[in-house]
């Protein structure tokens, strides 16, 4: 208490000393102010040190953000727009990177320099940019602010010392980068003379412009190809027009489209011909010398030393085509005889043995019809006359072996199966003669007789079992004859059942095939079927409920030959009292009659009814 009370009084007696100092104004209240500032401002804001509430407001710290941006009009324009340093710093609260009260030669703005991220600002240091001294672009006494961001502001010395002196403008990004300043990116499509796609986008700027100025450079191709036109090329024969034949992939390349632009068109071996076998020098100027257009014109020599020497006229074209001189071009479709396939290949002397123009031809006029060049064919490797003379029916000019009849649609006969690969003559005999002549039967039997193993016993009809696809395999439905294939039957072979092709003397009862399979010896008849199914054997589904005596308890366990005793003469047929089955069994020894089932069950014997 008596420590609280002293501490107390010290209090009131400052508060007392600093009142009285600041009514009584002046230098003791200066005084006062330097006792109770935590340290000096920096220069920038010294004038201000006095008047406190520029940049605090009591009881709230938050406030001195705005009173800083404020002042501060550049920064706050800045943050508004979310550009330079400040715009796009996370970070928005002054005091947290700048503080105060430290001297009047405080930095209150520290950078380090080898850790400050220049991405922050609005330029971004690429390139050759990177490896610059800070102050080679921020200049000593200004604002890092007024840093220069255009290329031309920093490189405007260079330009007009070593560049394009200014000729080009002040945008200098659009050709270089940071990267290297000799090292160009100019988009040359942008002018009125485009490099793309040949020699030109290799050659050397310097090369075309020897003024770095650019714009004394010829647009022409003669402009700069001139003394090679006139050292190597056509010696101004062809004109100035250069671009009109050439193009700037190659200089060998000719680009002079000759269908186009003349009327003229090349074609074949004119293609391949050189533009001074037909434009001779010795003509002068190509554009002032016409040429004829005809073949005679040209070839007149050729003709006359390897050709037909006049015989056939001046019209070659009606022959012969630009692709190839020894081979003709006539079209022989627009004959009455097209030639189609083989006829194709053939030379003309084959069948025109008169020459194709003159009296002599005229008189050996050729004829069209097949049979009139190739009867020798037919007589000694052919048909020796017996499919008659209209070869066309079955051959054509494509394969003389592969013939083309359609038996199905020229005759009321159609092939199928096995048929279709049978040779003509199996069925067209050489010795019934013409084809025409000679009408064959329809029916299976009339060539298949030999064949029948079934010795006629199933008549003449084979189709009702077999078929043009194969003649073993037989499609027969059995489900239409009198005894239908189920279950296991539908597994076995026809030759098991039918031991001859005398299909019909297989037995149609169970017992007639399985006899020797019957277990039961007889012993239950012959009517297989009332107990087995073609199923399987081994099961069997005799249905006793269908009978007078219910099958249950205990006589469901029951086997059947415990009841049907067998006999040769068949399962002798038991009485439906109990005491025909069970005298023995009766241990009245029959002293309660014979309707055990008065008392018993048949569930179990032992059990007594009450």
């Amino acid at each position: 208490m008596l420590l609280r009370s002293t501490c107390i009084n010290r209090l009131f007696s400052g508060l007392a000393l600093i009142a009285a100092i600041v009514f009584s104004g002046g230098a003791a209240a200066q005084s006062i102010e330097k006792v109770l500032m935590p340290g000096e401002v920096i220069t920038g804001h010294a004038k201000y040190e006095h008047e406190c509430e520029q940049c605090h407001q009591r009881f709230d710290k938050k406030a001195q953000t705005k009173l800083c941006v404020d002042c501060h009009k550049d920064i706050a324009a800045d943050i508004r727009s979310k550009t330079r340093l400040h715009g796009k710093s996370a970070d928005t609260n002054c005091r947290n990177c700048h503080t105060e009260h430290k001297g009047r030669g405080a930095d209150i703005a520290p950078i380090d320099k080898k850790k400050f991220d220049h991405s922050k600002t609005d330029f971004k240091l690429l390139g050759a940019h990177q490896e610059s001294k800070c102050e080679s672009c921020h200049l000593p006494k200004r604002k890092y602010r007024q840093a220069p961001k255009l290329c031309n502001d920093c490189h405007k010395k260079i330009d007009d010392e070593k560049g394009h002196k200014g000729h080009l403008g002040t945008k200098c990004e659009n050709c270089h980068n940071e990267k290297k300043w000799t090292e160009t990116k100019f988009d040359h499509e942008k002018t009125k003379f485009s490099l793309l796609g040949g020699k030109h986008a290799d050659v050397k700027c310097k090369d075309c412009h020897e003024d770095k100025t650019y714009q004394k450079t010829p647009l022409t191709c003669n402009g700069c190809h001139k003394k090679i036109d006139q050292e190597k090329g056509h010696k101004g024969r062809y004109g100035i027009k250069c671009e009109s034949c050439h193009n700037d992939k190659g200089w060998k390349e000719i680009d002079f489209d000759h269908d186009h632009d003349t009327k003229y068109a090349l074609k074949g071996k004119h293609r391949q011909a050189k533009c001074n076998t037909c434009h001779l020098p010795e003509k002068g100027n190509i554009y002032q010398v016409k040429l004829p257009t005809k073949c005679f014109a040209c070839h007149k020599k050729d003709d006359q030393e390897k050709g037909h020497r006049g015989e056939l006229g001046e019209k070659c074209e009606s022959c012969h085509s630009e692709r190839d001189w020894k081979k003709s071009d006539f079209d022989h479709d627009e004959t009455d005889f097209p030639l189609r396939d083989k006829h194709k290949d053939a030379k003309c002397d084959t069948c025109h043995k008169g020459g194709v123009s003159g009296p002599k031809a005229t008189k050996l006029k050729v004829e069209t019809a097949c049979i009139a060049c190739h009867r020798k064919n037919d007589d000694e490797k052919g048909h020796k006359g017996r499919y008659g003379e209209k070869c066309g029916t079955c051959h054509t000019a494509k394969d003389w072996k592969t013939s083309i009849f359609n038996h199905d649609k020229e005759t009321k006969y159609l092939l199928k199966g096995k048929h279709r690969e049978t040779k003509c003559d199996a069925c067209h005999l050489p010795e019934k003669g013409n084809i025409y002549k000679t009408r064959l039967e329809e029916t299976c039997i009339a060539c298949h007789k030999k064949d029948d193993k079934h010795k006629g016993q199933l008549g003449n009809k084979c189709e009702s079992c077999h078929d043009e696809k194969k003649w073993k395999d037989a499609p027969f439905d059995h489900n239409k004859s009198r005894f239908a294939l189920t279950g296991s039957h539908a597994k076995v072979e026809c030759k098991k059942c039918h031991l001859t092709p005398a299909f019909k003397d297989a037995p149609l009862t169970c017992n007639g095939c399985h006899e020797k399979d019957d277990k039961h010896k007889g012993g239950y008849g012959k009517k297989c079927e009332t107990c087995h199914t073609t199923g399987t054997w081994k099961s069997w589904d005799f249905d006793h409920a269908t009978t007078r005596f219910l099958l249950d308890g205990g006589h469901s366990k029951v086997e059947c030959k415990e009841c049907h005793k067998e006999s040769k003469s068949g399962p002798r047929k038991p009485g439906r009292a109990c005491i025909a089955c069970h005298v023995k069994d009766d241990v009245h020894n029959g002293a309660f009659g014979s309707q055990c089932e008065s008392c018993h069950v048949a569930a179990n014997w032992k059990k007594v009814r009450r």
